[in-house]
Formats: C-alpha cells, structure tokens, sequence
C-alpha cells in the first residue's frame, strides 16, 4: 500500500505552515477571530449602491440626459454596465462571507431566504429594469439598443450565478457542528467542505490544507462536514456533503 500523500498544513489563524511537531489540540476561543459580519454587510450594501447609481447613470446615458464627448454613447453605456456588474458581485461576495460568519436563523423560512438571496435581489434589480427600459426605448439607436441590452442581459448572468450562494448555512447548522466537532477541522483550498482528518481519501489530490475551527472553516465557505469524516468519527447531527438533504426533510417533517 502506497504511503498517505504529505501535504502541507497552513493555519488559519496565522496563513502559516503548522509543521507536524507544532499541532496541537486547542479550545475553540483560542482560535483567531473569523471576521466582521457588519463590517461586510455595511461594505456590501455601499457597493450595491454605488451599482444600482450606476444602472442610472447607464439609463440616462442612453436616453441622451448625459453624453460625455470623450468616446460613443454605446462605449459609455458599456462602460458603466461592466463597473455596475464589478461592484454587484464584489457586494455579493462579502454579503456571503458575512452570511458564513454569522449565518441567519431558519426559525423564520422566509428571512432564511431572504438572507441568503439577497445578493441575487441586488442583481436583478441592477440590471432588469435597464434591459427593460431599453427594449421599449423607441428613440434610441437600434445597433446601440442591441447591443447594450444583449451585454446587460449577459452581466446579469455573470453576476446571478456569482451572487447566488450553492452552499448557504444557518445559525442552527452552525451551533450544531461546532458543538459536534471540538476539535480543528482540515479544508482544502478549492473543496465545498471541511474534514475531521487530514488523511481523508477525498483530500488525496490537495497538496496544500488549511487547518482551523469548524467556525473558520464555515466562515471560509466550507459549510459542510465531509461524510466519510462523519462516519469515521461517529459524528450525527451535522450537515455533510451527502445528509443536506435528509435534514432538511427532517426539518419539514417536524413542522408538521
């Protein structure tokens, strides 16, 4: 049998490599903070709203109410389409990681929801009402209305797919793992999910791993325990990569 792939261990207090000798157990509140969840939320809402004054400067431009004379007005409406598009999906990013941080409760379905598609709300309404206004513009040049509406419908594209979270998690599915798991969790820099071990089978393509709290490991995005860890260790109660949507059936069962 082929030796365990060595990989290198770097912590996710520090960004450092942990050499074997220096790992240690640690308590939960001896790990580095996981971050400012208002401080993202107030950057996400400044960024949406300098998209959204942006969708209005491209409104305006295209209905000729500003015309600067530096390059064409269809230059122009693309321009501030793509700023708009930047500004979305970097709010949307740190809308995210602040809902990783400090998830929402799933007591209230429709706030749970909410939430977590609050960055695909900011996006259809950064983009929708400028498609629309251009299709029924009847002044405008055709070539320009074309061809602005085809790159707004595509930034709104980009800018959904990037602003929807595939791996949204609650305040209840935090508490419970890191309740469960009292120990650091291992996660590798591209997986959707964090490992008990670091041995894990799943992790025998990853060269490099982050080691921290399971809250660090939520807080980076892996929202999910990995199965095999679970069934390794024994551990219940915890969403996996393979149980999501087991819980979640269980949940609406219990409603009943």
């Amino acid at each position: 049998m082929a030796e365990p792939k060595k990989k290198k261990i770097v912590s996710a207090d520090t960004g450092k490599e942990v050499k074997a000798g220096e790992r240690k157990k640690r308590k939960v509140k001896e790990a580095a903070p996981v971050g400012n969840a208002t401080g993202l939320r107030i950057g996400a809402v400044a960024l949406w709203v300098v998209a959204l004054a942006l969708e209005f400067v491209a409104i305006f431009i295209l209905f000729g109410k500003i015309n600067w004379t530096f390059t064409s007005t269809l230059i122009q409406i693309i321009i501030a389409l793509v700023l708009d598009l930047v500004c979305v999906i970097i709010g949307s990013q740190l809308w995210k990681k602040a809902n990783h941080i400090k998830p929402a409760s799933e007591k209230n379905k429709f706030l749970f929801w909410l939430w977590n598609n609050m960055g695909v709300i900011v996006c259809a309404v950064a983009f929708i009402p400028f498609v629309i206004l251009a299709l029924t513009n009847k002044e405008a040049d055709k070539k320009t209305k074309t061809i602005a509406t085809v790159v707004a419908i595509i930034a709104l594209l980009i800018a959904g797919v990037a602003s929807y979270d595939f791996n949204p998690v609650s305040e209840e599915q935090q508490q419970a793992a890191m309740q469960a798991i009292n120990t650091d969790v291992y996660w590798s820099p591209f997986g959707k999910v964090y490992h008990t071990h670091e041995d894990c089978s799943s992790l025998n393509q990853s060269d490099t791993l982050t080691m921290g709290t399971v809250e660090q490991a939520i807080a980076d995005g892996r929202t999910r325990l990995c199965a095999f860890c679970a069934k390794k260790d024994e551990i219940t109660g915890v969403v996996t990569d393979q149980n999501v949507d087991e819980i979640e059936l269980e949940d609406e069962a219990s409603e009943e």
